[in-house]
C-alpha cells in the first residue's frame, strides 16, 4: 500500500490514455478509469500484466503497474530501448532510423506531447509501453531528457499532441523521409498529413496505431496509412485487412497497405532475430479463431 501511495505522489500533471478501449485519467490523485473497457480479453495484455479477463479494475491495475514499474507520467520516467513486442511501431521505427531508411520519426510521449527525433533508440524508449495518449501536460524532467537525447518538442509550454504540426516541423527542420504514428481516434489527421505531403512533395510514412476504438467513419482515413495495427478492431480486420499487401502476426495483426509500407516492413524483418514462417496467400486478412483479442458483445454488435 505504501508503494502505491508513493507512486501516486510522484505522478506529475494530468494525462489521459486509452487502455483496452477504456479512457483512463492519470494524475497526482491516482488512476481513474473514466469509461468501461471495450475489450474483454487480450493475449498481449495477459502476457504483460497477467490479466485473463479485462474489466475496469484490471485496467486500473495495469496502468498502476506501468507507473510502478516504468515510472510512467513521472519526473523520473524510465527510458528503456529494449524491444517489447515483435511488430510494434516504435520497434520498427527504431530499426528504420538505425538503418537510415527514414530521416526522422514524429511520435508522442507523455509529459511532452509530439516529439520529432532521428534517434531510433529514443523512439523505442518513448514508445515501448505507451498506448493511446489522448492528452498530456508538461513534465519538465521528461522534456529535458528527450532534448538531451536528440528530440525536438513541438510545444514545450503545453505538451500539445498534434502529429500534423509535428510533420510540418520535421519538414521545416530539413527532414525529407518522415515517419509518423497516428492514433485511431485522431484518424482524420492521416488525411491532413497526406494533403500536406502532396503540397510540399515530402515523403511521409504513416503508421496507424491504437485502433481498438475506431468507428466506420475512421476507415477512409486509416486506409491512407502505409502500415496499420489492427489492435482489437473487427472493423479494421475486415475493411483494412482485405486491402493489405502483407500481414504481420495473427493475434494483433499489422497490415502493410502500400508498396512503401511493404518494403519497410520487409526491411525490418531482416533485422528481427525471431524465427519466422512466411507463406503466400490469395486473400487477407489471415485470421485464426479465438487467437486475437475479444471485444465485449455489445461492441461486437456495433462493429459487425
Amino acid at each position: 500500500m505504501e508503494d502505491s501511495k508513493n507512486n501516486r505522489s510522484s505522478i506529475q500533471g494530468d494525462h489521459e490514455i486509452y487502455c483496452c478501449g477504456a479512457r483512463v485519467q492519470i494524475s497526482p490523485k491516482g488512476v481513474r478509469v473514466l469509461s468501461e473497457p471495450t475489450v474483454e480479453r487480450c493475449p498481449l495484455h495477459a502476457a504483460m500484466y497477467g490479466t485473463k479477463k479485462i474489466d475496469s479494475e484490471a485496467v486500473r491495475k495495469s496502468v498502476e503497474m506501468k507507473i510502478a514499474g516504468h515510472v510512467f507520467c513521472c519526473a523520473s520516467r524510465a527510458f528503456d530501448a529494449e524491444p517489447i513486442v515483435a511488430y510494434g511501431a516504435s520497434e520498427m521505427m527504431h530499426v528504420w532510423l538505425s538503418e537510415r531508411l527514414i530521416d526522422c520519426a514524429v511520435v508522442v510521449c507523455e509529459g511532452t506531447g509530439t516529439v520529432i527525433t532521428s534517434n531510433g533508440a529514443l523512439v523505442q524508449a518513448i514508445g515501448a509501453r505507451l498506448t493511446g495518449m489522448i492528452k498530456t501536460s508538461p513534465i519538465q524532467q521528461i522534456i529535458e531528457r528527450i532534448e538531451v537525447d536528440g528530440g525536438v518538442i513541438l510545444d514545450k509550454a503545453n505538451a500539445r499532441i498534434d502529429q500534423l504540426e509535428g510533420v510540418k516541423r520535421a519538414f521545416d527542420l530539413g527532414y525529407k523521409y518522415i515517419a509518423v504514428s497516428v492514433a485511431g481516434f485522431q484518424s482524420k489527421t492521416i488525411s491532413e498529413i497526406r494533403d500536406f505531403e502532396a503540397s510540399v512533395k515530402a515523403d511521409v510514412f504513416v503508421f496507424s496505431v491504437c485502433n481498438t476504438c475506431v468507428r466506420d467513419a475512421d476507415v477512409k482515413h486509416i486506409a491512407k496509412a502505409d502500415v496499420v495495427c489492427a489492435s482489437a478492431s473487427k472493423i479494421l480486420r475486415k475493411e483494412i485487412g482485405s486491402k493489405a499487401l502483407l500481414q504481420l502476426g495473427v493475434t494483433i495483426p499489422v497490415y502493410a497497405l502500400t508498396e512503401k509500407g511493404k518494403r519497410l516492413v520487409l526491411a525490418y524483418l531482416t533485422e528481427l532475430k525471431d524465427k519466422l514462417v512466411i507463406f503466400r496467400t490469395s486473400k487477407l486478412p489471415y485470421l485464426t479463431k479465438d487467437k486475437g483479442p475479444k471485444l465485449k458483445d455489445s461492441v461486437n454488435n456495433q462493429n459487425t
